[in-house]
């Protein structure tokens, strides 16, 4: 199919680049985005992973064994880092941090299937030759087997733990419909799961001396994928922007923070469970999430990114800059995604 045929099927979508009377630039930016999927598309092919044919679960050196210290969380870990976890017993400290492990995993395989079922039901009303239906499958693909990836760690771990908080699961059937009408709303939300968890593994990865081997390749598979899932989400948010109107772009601005906030704290704020299971005093519970100067810190942090892809696409004004700060997100714009902490901060 020629670029002209592809344009000619998309110009068919409701609000298509490459609609009569579209401008030069309208066709400019829909080849870049063109070229950009072809890019994510030709990676999906060239480097993608099995959860069961790249992992070899049964490995001797892959075994779950009591009182192993490897599971001990890192400092980079917002629990891990706090004086009372510090304080417990080895073997509760243990304990504790296998269970948080083992929870961003299963509320990380919740995300992935609110993401999957939405991005099924948006490639399915695309036109055909629009270019995105190819890459909706390949992730979708991708996200099956991190699904099945995580919840094979959950289970070898031998933790049960519950993922997300209630009203998470109440609400997740129901988000994947808003990616047909509110396609921008919904790849924000998936963006607000993707960017914490991929940031709080990338930490761990650069900074643990000594990870158990069955976590260590699970998240190091994860964060390959995710590199791509979150080019597209931030190239996906980018070019639909631009074909907005004003009010419709400031509301955006307004959603976007409020949205990366509230689900930052799904995916690494464990449950009201994980206080009761393990004697949480809830001020301890309060200063790590978010009221003390370490945990505010990796707040900020946690967003560099986002804010980053805010500042490009236009979503940042002086009125929703005044929410990012009320709302305890602002900070340093990173220069390039992914970008280490420590490099932002020299």
């Amino acid at each position: 199919m020629t670029l002209m045929d592809i344009r000619s099927a998309r110009s068919v979508a409701k609000k298509g680049s490459t609609r009569k009377g579209a401008s030069t630039a309208d066709g400019e930016r829909f080849n870049e985005f063109t070229d950009m999927i072809d890019t994510l598309n030709k990676g999906s092919v060239n480097r993608s992973f099995d959860a069961y044919g790249d992992i070899d679960w049964d490995a001797p050196e892959m075994k779950i064994i009591e009182n192993d210290e490897r599971w001990i969380l890192p400092a980079v870990d917002p629990i891990g880092k706090h004086p009372w976890y510090q304080s417990q017993t080895k073997e509760r400290q243990i304990e504790i941090g296998m269970w948080r492990q083992a929870n961003v995993a299963k509320v990380g395989l919740e995300f992935e299937a609110i993401l999957i079922r939405g991005m099924i039901q948006y490639v399915m009303q695309l036109p055909n030759g629009a270019p995105e239906f190819r890459y909706g499958m390949h992730e979708s693909k991708e996200e099956c087997n991190h699904i099945m990836m995580f919840q094979e760690l959950v289970n070898r771990m031998g933790v049960d733990v519950p993922g997300g908080p209630r009203w998470f699961k109440i609400v997740s059937p129901l988000v994947p419909l808003a990616s047909t009408p509110l396609p921008l709303t919904f790849f924000t939300g998936i963006l607000a799961g993707e960017e914490p968890i991929d940031h709080l593994q990338k930490s761990i990865l650069r900074s643990a001396d000594q990870l158990h081997p069955m976590f260590a390749n699970v998240m190091a598979v994860h964060v390959a994928e995710e590199a791509r899932h979150i080019s597209y989400a931030h190239e996906f948010i980018k070019y639909h922007l631009k074909e907005m109107g004003k009010a419709k772009k400031f509301m955006s601005s307004l959603m976007f923070p409020i949205v990366m906030r509230v689900l930052c704290d799904v995916i690494v704020k464990p449950p009201k469970s994980f206080r009761k299971e393990f004697d949480v005093p809830k001020e301890v519970m309060d200063e790590i999430f978010w009221d003390s100067e370490d945990g505010r810190a990796l707040l900020t942090e946690v967003f560099a990114d986002v804010r980053m892809l805010a500042n490009d696409s236009g979503l940042m004004n002086p009125v929703s800059r005044k929410l990012w700060r009320a709302l305890k997100i602002d900070g340093k714009v990173s220069r390039y995604r992914s970008q280490p902490h420590e490099e932002m901060a020299a």
